[in-house]
């Protein structure tokens, strides 16, 4: 199991170009690649989209891209002779006809636009990309090793809870059985203060007591819940991202809980429920943030 949370860097070196990428991944329900770098690289943001989606499912991965030319890959410089030594012309009769010594510095030819300039064929995005590629590649295994050791303490975190969760089932599954007869002392009790002294056999009391009691049973619930365990379990010890569909169990469990504790309509039971709906929140918390 792995989180949706973590951070990779990684960088290479070619012939050409010296790449690095920083990955920064955070909760997200469905997958979202941003990737950052300058305009010259845009070429290569489906390749780093197609790279970094084959390992991810969910969340937020903003890839930022750094690429440098080495110096084998360095784009030459061109000087422009004609305008330098019109320069040069320019400074000597400035410095005649201000009868002063008026020398230029490299500071005045840099300045000069054209002067020295470099040759811009674009960028070879194969060759960037055989840097790229590498880099991109170690910042996904620092990342993937930082999502599954997170995802490692969600998983431990979650088992504890859900075992939490079945005790509270248990819970519920031995306190139900008493539910009727609590029903029919109670039932019996108002009876009596409304000045109708029956007999507990009854045959009307008995009648309601076993709609009552049809009414009110939970075994239906206590066995989804029970399916909906084991499927938690299963599901958090698959290989394959379990985020959404532990999410969605997330919501049946509260379906079951809130079911039982309507039909139940008991103060210990009631108790019981809000516990496990409290807990069952701190887990659908934690799911949030599986992928």
């Amino acid at each position: 199991m792995h989180s949706m949370t973590g951070f990779g860097r990684g960088s290479a070196t070619t012939e050409h170009f010296t790449a690095t990428v920083e990955i920064t991944a955070v909760n997200r329900k469905q997958s979202e690649v941003v990737v950052q770098g300058t305009r010259d690289l845009a070429d290569l943001e489906p390749r780093i989209r197609r790279a970094v989606t084959q390992s991810t499912s969910r969340g937020r991965l903003q890839v930022t891209l750094k690429l440098d030319p080495t110096a084998s890959g360095a784009k030459p410089a061109r000087v422009d002779a004609g305008l330098a030594l019109s320069m040069e012309k320019a400074f000597k009769e400035l410095s005649r006809l201000l009868d002063r010594d008026v020398m230029p510095v490299a500071a005045d030819f840099i300045r000069q636009p054209g002067v020295i300039s470099f040759e811009d064929s674009g960028l070879d995005s194969d060759l960037a990309w055989q840097a790229v590629e590498r880099a991109l590649e170690a910042a996904m295994y620092q990342l993937l090793a930082m999502r599954a050791a997170e995802g490692g303490h969600l998983k431990a975190d979650l088992l504890e809870r859900l075992a939490l969760l079945e005790g509270f089932a248990d819970r519920l599954a031995a306190e139900a059985p008493g539910r009727p007869q609590r029903q029919k002392e109670m039932l019996l009790k108002r009876l009596r203060e409304a000045g109708l002294d029956l007999d507990p056999n009854d045959e009307r009391v008995l009648k309601e007591l076993a709609v009552f009691a049809d009414r009110c049973d939970i075994t239906e619930e206590l066995t989804r819940l029970d399916s909906h365990f084991r499927k938690f379990r299963d599901y958090l010890d698959a290989a394959e991202p379990a985020g959404r569909a532990l999410d969605f169990l997330c919501q049946e469990l509260f379906r079951e809980f809130n079911t039982i504790g309507s039909k139940a309509n008991d103060a210990s039971i009631a108790q019981t429920i809000v516990e496990a709906k409290t807990e069952l929140e701190k887990i659908r918390e934690q799911v949030q943030n599986v992928e």
